[in-house]
C-alpha cells in the first residue's frame, strides 16, 4: 500500500497535504523543526530532523514509506540532498515540488550572487538602510559589515540575540504590495538582500523594490542533485496516481 512522506514547511507543501488528505492517501508530513509555531496540517505531522541522510533512510524502512515528496524551501539545501541520498539508498521514488524561480524584468536592479557571503561583499561601503529579507539563520555574515543600518523579518521572534544591532520585524506572509512598500518607505530602506525563493507569497517585496527603484542583492539557488522535479500540487498528485480537486 502507498505511505507517503513530505517534507514541508512552505506553502507549496501544504497545499499539497490538503490535497492528499482529501485524496485519502496515507501520508506523513514532517517539519524540520525551525519554525516554533507550525500550521496545522490534515496529516499526521512530525517536527524536527531526521538525522541525517542515514537517519531519513531508517525512517523511510521503518515507516514504510513508499514515495517522498521533497515540497522543502528552495534553499534547504542539506534536507534536498538528504533526501536523494537516503531514497536511493532505500530504491524509494522521490519527487521534489519546488516553485520556479523568480526571472528578472524590466526595471528590476538585481545584483545576482552565489551566496550570502558574497551578497555581504556586495553591498556598498557608504551606510545604508537594509532590508535582509533571507531568513534569521543566513544573517551572521553580515555582521561584517556593521555601518549599515539592517532591517530583518522573521515568522518567529529570535530565541538568542542578534548578532548585530537591527531593527526586527515579527511576520509572517504572504505579505502584499502596499505593505512592502509602506514598510521600505518608512524606514528609508536603500538596498535589499533577497533569496531568490521563486513563488508569489514573497514576490512583492522584489515588485515593490522595481517601483522604489532600489537594487536587490538577489541570492541564487544552491545547486542541488538530479531529482524528478515538478512545480505543481497536480503534477505531484499524477506522480501519486491520483487526479487532484485543485479548481473544482
Amino acid at each position: 500500500m502507498m505511505r507517503a512522506l513530505i517534507l514541508g514547511g512552505t506553502a507549496d507543501a501544504s497545499l499539497l497535504a490538503a490535497e492528499i488528505a482529501r485524496a485519502g492517501i496515507d501520508a506523513v508530513y514532517s517539519y524540520g523543526g525551525r519554525t516554533r509555531a507550525p500550521a496545522d496540517q490534515p496529516l499526521p505531522t512530525r517536527i524536527g530532523g531526521f538525522g541525517g541522510a542515514s537517519g531519513l533512510a531508517d525512517t523511510i524502512r521503518r515507516e514504510g514509506i513508499t514515495h517522498v515528496i521533497d515540497a522543502t524551501h528552495p534553499f534547504a539545501a542539506e534536507m534536498s540532498r538528504n533526501a536523494v541520498k537516503a531514497c536511493a539508498e532505500t530504491a524509494t521514488p522521490l519527487i521534489a515540488l519546488e516553485r520556479a524561480p523568480w526571472a528578472k524584468v524590466p526595471g528590476d536592479k538585481w545584483i545576482e550572487v552565489t551566496d550570502v557571503h558574497t551578497a555581504v561583499d556586495a553591498l556598498p561601503e557608504a551606510p545604508a538602510n537594509v532590508f535582509l529579507a533571507i531568513g534569521r539563520q543566513h544573517i551572521a555574515p553580515f555582521v561584517k559589515r556593521p555601518q549599515h543600518a539592517y532591517t530583518l523579518r522573521f515568522v518567529d521572534p529570535p530565541e538568542a540575540s542578534l548578532p548585530f544591532a537591527a531593527e526586527l520585524i515579527v511576520s509572517r506572509g504572504p505579505f502584499t504590495l502596499d505593505g512592502e512598500l509602506a514598510m521600505m518607505r518608512t524606514r528609508g530602506i536603500n538596498w535589499i538582500v533577497a533569496r531568490n525563493s521563486g513563488g508569489d507569497g514573497a514576490h512583492a517585496k522584489i515588485d515593490a523594490a522595481r517601483m522604489l527603484g532600489l537594487p536587490v542583492i538577489m541570492i541564487s539557488r544552491p545547486q542541488l542533485p538530479e531529482r524528478k522535479r515538478v512545480e505543481s500540487v497536480t503534477e505531484v498528485m499524477q506522480w501519486l496516481g491520483h487526479r487532484t480537486c485543485l479548481g473544482a
